[in-house]
Formats: C-alpha cells, structure tokens, sequence
C-alpha cells in the first residue's frame, strides 16, 4: 500500500513539474519594444552623449537616436509602462554606455475609466 501511494505522489510531483517548466516565460527579444524603422521621417530626433544616462519616449513614437556620426531609428511599442537598457535594441557596438530607456504608454491605448463626473 505504501508502494503504491509512494508512486502516486511521485507521478503527481512529476506532472507538476512537467506543468511548470511549459508556464516558464519566454525571453524577451527586442521585437518586444517596437521594431526598427527609417531614419527619416521620424517624430524627433534624440542625441546621446557619454553624459547621457537615460531616454524618455512614448509608445507610438518613432525616434531616431544619434550617436556621434551614427545613427539608428526606431518605433517603440508600449501599451504599459516599461524599462529597459537601449543596448538591447541598438545595433551592436553603437553604444559604449549604458542608456536606460523609460518607455510611457501609447496615449492611444489609454482609455478613460468610464468615469463621466
């Protein structure tokens, strides 16, 4: 009986596991944030020095960076707040340093809370 109750759980242990490695979340690539895009027309233009520590864009923006005589652009795509590191989206060896961008919602997403005071 012992045996058998000893084999139960164990199944029961090997299916829950079975179950939480399918649930893990997938990596985040950086199609993620919005996807690259022309360099012209965008909505601004957004110069990074070695002084620069931090952007801030909105969901819905299209930016193109400066760096040096280098340059990237691209479309960020934000239904919700985020954070991330532009190394993760420029193209490599652009930047030397670290750059956080703060990513604000797309104000065409936000709707109003239904609330008509």
């Amino acid at each position: 009986m012992n045996v058998l109750r000893m084999l139960r759980i164990s199944l029961f242990a090997l299916m829950l596991a079975g179950l939480a490695s399918a649930c893990s979340p997938l990596p985040v690539t950086p199609d993620f944030y919005g996807a690259p895009a022309a360099a012209y027309p965008t909505q601004r233009t957004v110069v990074i020095t070695p002084a620069t520590r931090y952007v801030n864009v909105e969901g819905g923006e299209t930016i193109n960076f400066a760096i040096g005589d280098k340059s990237f652009a691209w479309q960020f795509f934000a239904t919700a707040p985020r954070r991330f590191d532009l190394n993760f989206i420029a193209p490599p060896g652009l930047l030397d340093h670290r750059v956080e961008a703060f990513v604000s919602p797309d104000p065409r997403y936000i709707g109003d809370s239904g609330d008509k005071n």
